[in-house]
């Protein structure tokens, strides 16, 4: 079965990785344009990229979907099966009908929860203890077409959206080789889905970040791990932009919420409910992250700062 791969970030490398390993044929691999990054702005290419390079993978990398763009590129490889794993654009409907056995599509949820950009974020903020990875027949909506196989993890207590980001990207791999394998021999099952247990991930940005801290300590928690790490955590403190970066439960407070103390070397901040946070790692803008302990050691804490 001809294969044509659409991705572009580093969750969808390892999907592409086993499909190789595995022995299919992958005749070419479709992701984003090359992006400037850091300082200098240098031309940085995707991972998936890279992986198909490496790979001897011919790489296509069109501006934009619409108006047939990339219809030659369809007709030229000619696949069977288009599997699209975090390309980060909708495809239009000549793309979705091209290929015999359809487009598959590696999403990072328990659909029909958490359709949209953002899945593995939003399920580690909302305090979800358990999401997974579901492989499914994609249509012109966004994240409905019908289901193919699910596999479920549990998120640790202390995970992170990078650790969790990770384990779902292997997970999904897996599961993308059960679906080919099943698809290929004519045993892939259709589940609908239904929409009224659908809820929406929309993509985050750097606000998604910013801490309020009227809210309970445990949800304030579940947004520090969330935003790890990026876009990261932050509050003003007075003018100065603070990221908390990792932080543990600081237990009861009184008092404003958004007031800080120091103790045992850790910066505690008043929450809603009368409950705190005990923030162990920090980051002010321009300067280094680093244990909070460690900041001590040649900077003081105007106690008398409330957090905004």
């Amino acid at each position: 079965m001809r294969i044509l791969f659409m991705g572009t970030p580093d969750f969808a490398v390892p999907c592409l990785k086993i499909l190789i390993k595995n022995g299919h044929e992958v005749c070419g691999a479709v992701t984003q344009p090359d992006k400037p990054k850091g300082r200098g702005h240098k031309l940085m290419p995707p991972p998936v990229k890279v992986c198909a390079e490496s790979n001897g993978i011919p790489v296509f990398q069109p501006q934009g979907l619409k108006n047939d763009e990339l219809l030659p590129v369809l007709e030229e490889l000619k696949p069977e099966l288009i599997i699209v794993v975090a390309y980060g654009k909708i495809l239009p409907e000549y793309i979705l009908n091209f290929p015999e056995y359809g487009c598959v599509n590696v999403h990072a949820s328990l659909l029909p929860k958490y359709r949209g950009a953002a899945p593995i974020q939003w399920s580690v903020i909302n305090g979800d203890k358990t999401t997974g990875v579901t492989t499914m027949y994609m249509e012109k909506g966004l994240d409905t077409g019908d289901m193919i196989f699910k596999s479920s993890t549990e998120i640790g207590s202390g995970e992170t959206y990078g650790e969790l980001h990770d384990r779902l990207s292997e997970m999904g791999a897996e599961l993308l080789i059960k679906t080919v394998s099943a698809i290929s021999g004519g045993t892939a099952p259709r589940e609908k889905q239904n929409d009224d247990e659908s809820c929406y991930a929309p993509m985050i940005s750097k606000e998604t970040g910013h801490i309020d801290w009227s809210r309970p300590s445990a949800e304030v928690l579940n947004l520090i791990r969330g935003t790890n790490p990026w876009p990261m955590s932050y509050t003003m403190y007075g003018d100065e932009v603070l990221k908390i970066i990792t932080a543990d439960d600081g237990g009861g407070a009184s008092g404003e919420c958004g007031s800080i103390s120091v103790r045992n070397k850790k910066l505690f901040i008043t929450c809603g409910r009368g409950t705190s946070i005990a923030a162990d790692e920090i980051q002010f803008k321009g300067g280094k992250r680093m244990r909070f302990a460690d900041y001590l050691n040649g900077h003081t804490i105007d106690e008398s700062i409330i957090l905004k």
